[in-house]
């Protein structure tokens, strides 16, 4: 009777560790998506002014309309991505296409002095800095998940519940210009 109680008591125990190791992992990956859903919100603020600059600028800049086709169209392109993979690929994008546009604009002093470029200039550089914050946030949460997915003895217990290492929000080619806080010259 005692070796069957031995085997009982091992059995709950590893029972609980798997639930544990599960629990653990639903936690970070919901960690990683709330993280995710915070970008999200600094995305569409980016994408709602987007669309003000262009109109700033188009009267001053009528010869750059081919840098203001490429910031338009990556902005669609962001707007339509579903998954994560997606927006971050998008994203990337996006933030190339605005730089061509930063690099453009120097050009025009004129504009650089219109109050309303000003201003926009001031509210993208501060949803920028918001999220480089939230990208660190959610690259640190995805590290924390990929972790857990990757190590003993959670990576048993990981595949076999559908658990899979998830990328990271990499910046790609201009990760070395968002390093920095943008910024904004008048």
């Amino acid at each position: 009777m005692s070796f069957g109680l031995v085997i009982l008591v091992a059995i709950v125990i590893i029972v609980i560790a798997i639930i544990s190791i599960y629990n653990s992992l639903v936690r970070l990956r919901n960690n990683r998506e709330n993280a995710f859903a915070d970008i999200d919100v600094h995305l569409k603020q980016r994408h709602d002014l987007i669309p003000q600059l262009v109109e700033c600028v188009k009267g001053y800049v009528k010869h750059e309309s081919e840098t203001l086709e490429a910031v338009t169209k990556a902005r669609a392109g962001a707007m339509t991505a579903n998954t994560v993979d997606e927006k971050i690929a998008a994203e990337s994008k996006l933030t190339s296409a605005l730089n061509g546009l930063k690099v453009s604009l120097e050009a025009y002093p004129d504009l650089k002095a219109n109050q309303n470029f000003i201003q926009l200039q001031e509210e993208i550089a501060d949803i920028e800095n918001k999220l480089a914050a939230s990208r660190r946030f959610f690259n640190s949460a995805t590290k924390e998940y990929n972790n857990q997915v990757q190590t003993f003895p959670a990576n048993i217990f990981a595949s076999a519940f559908g658990f899979h290492k998830e990328p990271m929000f990499d910046v790609g080619e201009s990760r070395a210009s968002l390093e920095e806080a943008p910024k904004v010259q008048f």
